[in-house]
């Protein structure tokens, strides 16, 4: 262990004192005044089969206080790689009297042992439990831990909670979620999703310790050489046992540690802060504003919020004792989004905030809409009928990659979906919620999909996507369970779409599109086919309606700047980022085949290296033979150090056809240019009504 120690930025150079939180009360929390410097030390925790996980270890300045609550953060995404923006997040919660620790999970960044065989593992579970025990036992610590996180962080502090450690007194989950099957990146509402994060998991989990980067037989036998996991996730294409071992969803009950949560309604994640606010048994906090999957200081859309000074005042309840009103406050606060035109590159959402007891929210009414024979949405059931939808495996690009961003106009995906608009509103419509979605329909094949989008349509005919969720018809029943569709059969179906808030302006419609295609999204179903809707009292949408506000909105604190770290390196070389990047869209109209091409890529310094990150996915569909769709995935990582180069580089193909997923995956390391070693998986993979 050693410990370096680094200067603050004149940012906070002066006394602050931390400002009242939305109801006024006020924090004890200070910033010392001067440049006072900030210790991080590089302790290497030892668990109970000898393997040492690495950690980074924020501490205040001395004279520090005795007992100290720490805040952990526990990722396998290579600290050394993401320090200096992370110490901009960590240094505002050391200047407010905590320590925080960021701890490499086993076999990835710079911790020992072999990777665990999947996300969220028993092994990486019990590891934090440890780290846990080994934070609240330190001399300087007032026994009591908080973790907390951003996606992966956030679920590891949900699951942590389940489990309850001794030590552990609250959390913070940021953009994660309570479901591990339909809620996650990898069944998307439990239809098969794949995507550039675990294209370049797969890559990264391969990459040895930083900052020595060792390439000998022992280091790449215990990351290079192990199974990817996006190999494992196709093996369980059913929810079950696998993904049931972390969801909360399945027991609220077992949620023992009093959670805060925040939520964006552009980011995927967002569904599990109304289920949690609901179910749960223990005290749940929550900020849902119009953010993508990130961090509300900077995300974009705004508008951003200084969501660090809310989680101060939430661990300094649980983790210093202070009774600073925190419980006192509404449960949640929510972003009453408005109407804005489809604009993916949106900076500012227009809206405003409110706050809730709780939720369901009190006085909350649902307004019902039908579907009719002319495309409209009426206010009372109308006669019996049916539509029938043929089946276009390429469409939907508009919807986005996946639930959880700024899209464009829907009127493409629109012109090959079943559209249903209402008349024009006289006064605006608020909804606030979880829309629910309740269709009777039939399919002529055994496996298909079903879509439901809630847009808003502008007098000037533009299309606004608020919502949509889908359904696997094979998961009508159980998604443990599916069950094939008889054709010609029909069903009630039930899609509940993913959380929301809007509120529709006078003039405009309301949409509600249904479709059985969202590509590239989700994969597509292996059958020509022809679904159809049966109209009528049983086929409609519920909006959820909030009543008037019954409290004033929060007084969020607007950003402050980040602390900037003092290793960051400035150079005009580095910069980019991944995702969102870049794709184009390439229609063989003879061919009636489509592909979507996406790009990504990113250059970062280090004190120990320069790095170059490059990834791209191809997805191909055909319209007249759906089972035949692919994908290609192509990610390379080179560092660049002194005396050597060393690329890590990984090719993802998959195939369909009618029964099977045709799998291959190959990494490759180069050195100066030169292969070193090689390893390639293939598997055929029997479709699991996918």
């Amino acid at each position: 262990m050693f410990a370096i120690s680094v200067f603050a930025s004149s940012v906070f150079a002066s006394s602050v004192l931390a400002s009242p939180g939305p109801a006024g009360s006020e924090s004890a929390a200070q910033i010392a005044p001067g440049p006072l410097p900030i210790t991080i030390e590089h302790p290497s925790i030892a668990m109970a089969d000898g393997v040492h996980l690495a950690a980074d270890l924020y501490l205040p300045p001395e004279p520090r206080p005795r007992q100290l609550p720490v805040l952990l953060e526990y990722l396998p995404y290579r600290k050394d790689e993401g320090a200096d923006y992370r110490y901009g997040i960590y240094a505002y919660f050391v200047r407010r009297g905590y320590a925080v620790a960021r701890v490499d999970i086993r076999g990835t960044g710079q911790s020992e042992g072999t990777l665990p065989d999947y996300e969220y593992s028993e092994v990486e579970q019990r590891d934090a439990e440890a780290v846990i025990a080994w934070l609240a036992a330190q001399p300087w610590s007032n026994g009591r831990v908080g973790m907390w996180g951003i996606s992966w962080g956030g679920f590891n502090a949900i699951h942590l909670a389940m489990r309850a450690p001794p030590g552990l007194f609250a959390i913070l989950a940021i953009d994660a979620t309570d479901d591990l099957f339909s809620d996650d990146v990898h069944y998307i509402d439990g239809l098969m999703h794949i995507d550039q994060y675990e294209i370049n998991q797969d890559l990264a989990n391969a990459v040895t310790r930083t900052p020595e980067l060792p390439i000998d037989d022992d280091a790449l036998a215990a990351r290079f050489d192990t199974k990817p996991w996006l190999l494992t996730k196709l093996e369980h294409q059913r929810d079950g046992p696998f993904w049931d071992r972390s969801s909360l969803s399945s027991d609220y009950r077992k949620l023992r540690v009093p959670a805060m949560l925040i939520g964006g309604f552009y980011d995927g994640y967002r569904d599990s802060v109304p289920r949690m606010l609901e179910h749960a048994e223990v005290p749940v906090k929550a900020i849902v504003g119009p953010w993508n999957h990130t961090f509300p200081h900077d995300a974009v859309p705004g508008p951003q919020i200084e969501w660090r000074h809310e989680a101060v005042r939430w661990f300094d309840h649980w983790l210093k004792g202070e009774e600073n009103g925190v419980l006192d406050e509404p449960a949640l606060a929510v972003f009453q989004r408005r109407w804005h035109p489809p604009e993916p590159a949106l900076v500012e959402a227009p809206g405003e905030w409110r706050q809730e007891d709780g939720w369901p929210i009190a006085g909350a009414t649902s307004m019902s809409l039908w579907p009719d024979r002319n495309r409209g949405l009426a206010t009372s059931p109308p006669p019996a009928g049916a539509e029938s939808l043929r089946y276009v495996p390429t469409s939907g690009i508009e919807v986005g990659f996946w639930w959880g961003e700024v899209v464009a106009d829907q009127r493409p995906a629109d012109a090959v979906s079943l559209v249903y608009e209402s008349a024009p509103l006289e006064r605006p419509l608020a909804i606030l919620g979880l829309p629910r979605v309740a269709l009777r329909a039939s399919a002529d094949a055994p496996l298909a999909h079903f879509f439901a989008r809630l847009e808003d349509v502008a007098p000037d005919q533009a299309v606004t996507l608020v919502t949509g969720a889908g359904l696997n018809g094979a998961h009508r029943e159980s998604a443990a369970s599916p069950r094939a569709l008889d054709p010609g059969v029909v069903y009630p179906l039930e899609l509940e779409l993913h959380f929301t808030s809007w509120t529709f302006p006078a003039g405009h419609r309301i949409r509600l599109a249904i479709s059985s295609a969202q590509w590239p999204m989700i994969w597509p179903t292996p059958y020509a086919t022809t679904t159809t809707l049966h109209l009528g009292p049983d086929t409609r949408i519920d909006l959820p309606v909030p009543p008037p506000a019954r409290h004033p909105p929060p007084a969020f604190l607007p950003p402050e700047p980040s602390e900037a770290s003092p290793t960051a390196i400035d150079d005009a070389g580095a910069g980019g980022a991944t995702w969102p990047g870049r794709f184009t869209v390439e229609r063989d109209r003879v061919a009636a085949t489509t592909r979507v091409v996406w790009h990504g890529e990113t250059n970062s310094r280090y004190p120990w290296a320069d790095r170059h990150h490059a990834e791209s996915i191809t997805y191909t569909a055909s319209d007249s033979i759906p089972a035949e769709a692919a994908i290609l995935g192509e990610t390379e990582t080179t560092f660049r150090l002194p005396g050597r180069e060393l690329s890590w580089r990984g090719r993802f193909e998959m195939t369909s056809d009618k029964g099977r997923f045709h799998y291959r995956y190959t990494r490759t390391l180069l050195r100066d240019g030169a292969v070193i070693r090689t390893r390639s998986w293939t598997s055929d993979i029997d479709r699991d009504f996918q």
